[in-house]
């Protein structure tokens, strides 16, 4: 028995179908979409607004001269907090130089330092042992003028009661207290004449451009005078170590070493730190 062979007639024609189907419905959503952006078109424009003439300007009640004045301060008159935090980053970048010129760390460094080359030891204590002694011997002597700033200058300005500039001058007014009562005379009439300027009539009238360096000078000078006065016992400890090498005829022997440990026992059995460090802070007494 012959079965006949299935031709193209016989073939479903469901193929075609799909693709018109889709056809129609996406050209059906492209027509909605159309009709919708119409509607709202008509919807915007269905109700015009009339412009409305502008407002003529008014004249201000007290015109002024055109001066423009910034404020920096907030509403109740106290400074901002960005303010204050612009002010203490800018007082931390230039606070080493204030701590060098206008305070007494320099003079307190200098003396611990030429004491350490006294004992004949360049690095025992090392810099950061006495950069950190002398730091807080510093805050111990400045606290009553550091207290006489803030109580004058920088609560009042914090508080709203007086401006920048009047803050700075009157904190100023302590320190240069502090600087006046240990510069020489002379080193301010050398600063004076330095500058092509006249002596000032009063120490009140010495500006502070004068009065910092003068300053400076006369705390190195009295550093000085303070490490030759330490200089001389040791010295003395160095001289007759010699004589008694020479003497025994150990010419080939370093004097340092056997110098070193006398020099070491006379330092602690005087209580060396605590005599230099009481005289450092007594010859600062009473100029807070």
């Amino acid at each position: 028995m012959i079965f006949p062979l299935p031709t193209s007639t016989t073939r479903p024609r469901t193929a075609g179908a799909k693709p018109l189907r889709l056809l129609a419905l996406g050209l059906a959503a492209v027509l909605f979409a159309v009709l919708l952006l119409w509607l709202n078109a008509s919807a915007g424009h269905a109700a015009p607004i009339d412009p409305v003439a502008p407002v003529p300007p008014t004249d201000p009640a007290n015109p002024d001269g055109g001066n423009v004045n910034i404020q920096i301060n907030g509403m109740d008159g106290k400074p901002s907090t960005a303010v204050l935090t612009l002010i203490g980053i800018t007082l931390l970048a230039v606070a080493p130089s204030l701590l060098l010129m206008m305070t007494s760390f320099t003079k307190i460094f200098v003396v611990l330092a030429m004491t350490r080359n006294a004992l004949s030891l360049p690095s025992i204590p090392p810099n950061q042992v006495l950069a950190g002694l002398a730091l807080f011997l510093s805050i111990f002597v400045m606290w009553p003028v550091i207290n006489e700033m803030n109580t004058l200058g920088i609560q009042p300005y914090l508080n709203g009661t007086l401006d920048f500039n009047g803050a700075v001058s009157a904190a100023s007014g302590p320190l240069q207290h502090f600087m006046l009562a240990h510069t020489r005379e002379e080193d301010i009439a050398l600063m004076s004449r330095a500058a092509g300027a006249e002596n000032p009539a009063t120490p009140e009238t010495v500006p502070l451009q004068t009065l910092i360096p003068a300053f400076m000078i006369s705390e190195l000078r009295a550093a000085f005078i303070i490490g030759f006065v330490i200089f001389i016992p040791f010295l003395v400890i160095d001289l007759v170590v010699s004589a008694a090498l020479m003497s025994m005829g150990m010419m080939m022997l370093p004097p340092v070493m056997i110098s070193l440990p006398f020099k070491i026992l006379l330092f602690v059995l005087v209580d060396g730190w605590g005599l230099i460090i009481t005289a450092l802070v007594q010859s600062y007494a009473g100029s807070g």
